[in-house]
């Protein structure tokens, strides 16, 4: 079964604490069904001196969100910051001349090839 958020796609987080967030994925663990979404769940790290970083210290990165806690934005809609279920699609896969891809149930229009 193919997966329906793939790397680089927009969502919006719909459920945490961090809800009404939008950013883009910049990685998926299919392991353990999260994904990291670009300046969304920061947290801070307290990290020891070594070779890559000499002087240690407090670093900022993002944390994972549960898969089931983001919605694929649909294509076409606004840049709005303000989450409403009419921004959002779901995902579904057909077709096309011998090729299968994925589309936006919203409006139909094609989001890439699986």
């Amino acid at each position: 079964m193919a997966w329906k958020l793939k790397k680089g796609d927009d969502v919006f987080v719909v459920a945490g604490d961090h809800k009404g967030s939008k950013g883009k994925i910049s990685l998926v663990d299919r392991k353990k069904n999260r994904v990291i979404v670009d300046g969304v769940n920061v947290v801070s790290r307290h990290v020891k001196p070594s070779m890559q970083n000499p002087e240690g210290g407090v670093v900022k990165k993002e944390a994972s969100i549960h898969i089931s806690n983001v919605a694929l934005v649909a294509p076409g809609t606004g840049e709005s910051f303000h989450w409403s279920k009419k921004m959002t699609t779901k995902i579904g896969f057909r077709f096309e001349s011998d090729v299968k891809v994925r589309y936006a149930k919203r409006d139909g229009s094609v989001l890439g090839v699986v």
